[in-house]
């Protein structure tokens, strides 16, 4: 895996200022949890997960948007306590996934041409559950919410799997920390029609923007 360097993105400026080149040196892509194990043939995969792989990647390498940093969440399991379980109830519990080292935690090789523009990669989930990737750090022990403000970072957008849980998770986080947040649902997969709608109006209470629909499985 090859993950661009950990670049200082911000040049000062007002918040939501563009450069000549199109860049908007506020915002920042947030690609969440786009890993084998949460693709089809993952160990809990989501359907629409791979496509959603290629496609973000596309938006990275097409610079579509113009972002000023780009970064991916991975959960990174190592000892998660009770979020594993022999017989998961695919609420609180679940079957044994991404963990560290594994395959299964590496990102999907749908994303992997755009892995040289990634900025940072903030892992989660060590030692318990953790959906939101501002429950994670960096290999340098920052987390999420400290990078992001150190580059000058006010407004996210946030892409990934699944829509109803690590997605959703992530977004809420970003709105309470004060970001200006956007979900591109055309870019996110839920598990499931009732989880993901229930997801949407959560979201929307929070007053993220949402932007598009999700790929879904079976009801």
């Amino acid at each position: 895996m090859t993950v661009g360097t950990d670049r200082d993105t911000a040049t000062g400026g007002e918040p939501g200022a563009s450069r000549a080149d199109g860049v908007d040196e506020s915002r920042a892509l947030l690609i969440v949890d786009v890993q084998g194990d949460f693709c089809e043939g993952g160990s809990l995969a989501v359907a629409g997960g791979a496509a959603v792989a290629r496609d973000v990647a596309s938006l990275v390498l097409s610079r579509e948007g113009r972002y000023a940093a780009v970064v991916a969440t991975q959960d990174w399991h190592e000892d998660p306590g009770g979020h594993w379980a022999p017989q998961p109830d695919y609420v609180d519990t679940w079957p044994v996934h991404c963990a560290a080292g594994s395959s299964g935690a590496d990102f999907h090789e749908g994303l992997r041409p755009a892995l040289g523009s990634v900025d940072a990669v903030v892992r989660k989930g060590r030692r318990s559950a953790a959906y939101s990737g501002f429950e994670g750090v960096t290999d340098d022990g920052e987390t999420l919410a400290q990078w992001l403000s150190s580059r000058g970072i006010t407004a996210v957008d946030c892409v990934g799997i699944a829509t109803d849980h690590c997605v959703r998770a992530t977004a809420l986080d970003a709105a309470s920390a004060g970001l200006q947040t956007r979900v591109l649902l055309d870019l996110t997969a839920g598990v499931a029609p009732d989880t993901t709608e229930r997801a949407l109006d959560e979201l929307r209470a929070a007053g993220v923007e949402l932007v598009g629909a999700p790929r879904l499985g079976p009801a």
